[in-house]
């Protein structure tokens, strides 16, 4: 009796912590894929069968942003270009030029093992649908 109690608790214990959290108001907001006027929004998403080590990328170099497999995060901008470029050994880089009421996807992967790291990463600008389907999909970073 006392082994079948124990072995319960822990298959209990083990769905807990796989348990997905509510997703936050901001996470909610990003997914309605909403403009903000004289703004264009950059979705920046990882696919869920990327890499799980980290990537960080440098946002116009005022920022750092580290991305997470199934991940994405929206970067709301000012018109005109933006760079986004891998930080350190990651030295993948896209420029977009932005126009207000826009929404541009881009796709960060990250290829790499624990025992290496990141060893690689890309970043590639992908069509609105497949992108939104990727946002829907994934995670707020």
């Amino acid at each position: 009796m006392r082994k079948h109690l124990w072995q319960t608790t822990l298959i209990a214990l083990l769905l807990a912590g796989c348990a997905q959290l509510p997703p936050t108001p901001q996470d909610i907001q990003a997914k309605k894929f909403e403009s903000v006027p004289g703004k264009a929004a950059i979705y920046i998403v990882r696919a869920n069968m990327d890499s799980r080590e980290l990537g960080t990328l440098l946002l116009d170099d005022t920022g750092a942003l580290t991305t997470y497999h199934n991940t994405y995060h929206r970067w709301e901008v000012a018109p005109g270009k933006h760079r986004i470029a891998g930080f350190g050994q990651q030295s993948a880089a896209i420029t977009l030029e932005t126009e207000p009421g826009k929404l541009y996807f881009v796709e960060h992967t990250v290829l790499g093992s624990p025992r290496t790291g990141a060893a690689f990463t890309y970043l590639n600008r992908i069509d609105e649908q497949k992108g939104r389907k990727m946002v829907l999909g994934s995670y707020s970073n």
